[in-house]
């Protein structure tokens, strides 16, 4: 039976991946959690775990007008601790430390013109301080273990937006507009995003795997922000219009200078890792299409996590 440390007590993340594993392979795969908050979890054992899933992070929900002294909490809690937490694991012998960063390393569409593709040959290029703190704690990260990890693999997982039933940030307000707008612009973009029982399945298959490495995770299509709008209030049973008309309005809030445009290019902007990176390493973990994945994040009953 694998054993399996979660470091966040009460993570979405971590707390979905251990429903999940329970439901769908009860007996097999072992899961704890522990909190990473005050000084407790330095004194505790961690020996006897194969696999040791880092989900503690402070989000970036809303990173406008924080003061300094908040703007260093994000560099605190994502890198220097995540940099402690790692050490620990090394010291009790785990096989596999994973670390889950995210794809804002690379920047966001709200500063790239609307536009972000990411391939093998892109560099991460962080456009604020939540994408430069964790691309500063992959960077110690790889340089601990290169110094000190012989025996234990670093996993580094650079997720996009992670959706589900109980899910936070912009899943939620997709929600609320799906909830009230009877119609919505047709804007053809892209976004690479990352249901959550999908993620959990990858999570299992790469501690199955004990790999190192870097991984992207993402759904198997691409989908549009109008898309998602459409197939939320389809599971909701409410039929909204998708206009063509209003993608001017939209073409010209973009051209808004300021926070504005910002906000614009990052609702309908496009922001995608391709396909075949999500795939490498580890694979056959899509199981849930996007209707489906919308279906279960939103009825009652359904997707339960």
């Amino acid at each position: 039976m694998k054993k399996i440390l979660v470091l966040g007590e009460n993570s979405y993340i971590g707390n979905s991946f251990q429903a999940y594993v329970e439901e769908n392979y009860p007996g097999k795969i072992q899961v704890h959690r522990v909190s990473l908050r005050g000084q407790d979890w330095k004194k505790a054992d961690w020996t006897g775990y194969d696999s040791i899933l880092n989900v503690t992070g402070k989000a970036h929900a809303d990173i406008g007008g924080l003061t300094e002294e908040e703007k260093q909490e994000y560099y605190a809690v994502n890198c220097e601790l995540a940099c402690a937490a790692a050490e620990k694991a090394i010291e009790s012998g785990a096989g596999q430390y994973i670390y889950l960063s995210s794809i804002i390393v690379y920047g966001d569409s709200s500063n790239a013109g609307g536009l972000v593709h990411i391939t093998k040959k892109t560099v991460p290029a962080p456009s604020n301080f939540y994408g430069d703190s964790k691309w500063q704690a992959e960077q110690k990260l790889t340089e601990l273990f290169k110094e000190k990890g012989k025996s234990t693999r670093l996993a580094v997982v650079r997720p996009p937006m992670i959706y589900g039933k109980g899910s936070k940030g912009n899943f939620q307000m997709l929600l609320k507009i799906a909830e009230r707008a009877p119609f919505f612009p047709a804007v053809n973009n892209q976004r690479s995003m990352l249901y959550i029982e999908n993620f959990a399945e990858f999570l299992r298959l790469l501690t199955e795997s004990g790999k190192g490495g870097l991984f992207l995770p993402q759904n198997a299509d691409y989908a549009s922000t109008a898309e998602m709008i459409k197939e939320i209030g389809a599971a909701k049973g409410k039929r909204i219009h998708l206009w063509t008309w209003l993608n001017p309005l939209v073409w010209l809030a973009g051209k808004v200078p300021g926070k504005i445009g910002g906000m614009v290019h990052k609702a309908f902007g496009t922001l995608t890792v391709a396909q075949e990176l999500s795939r490498q390493g580890i694979d056959g973990y899509q199981r849930f299409g996007l209707r489906e994945s919308v279906e279960r994040s939103v009825k009652k009953g359904q997707g339960q996590v």
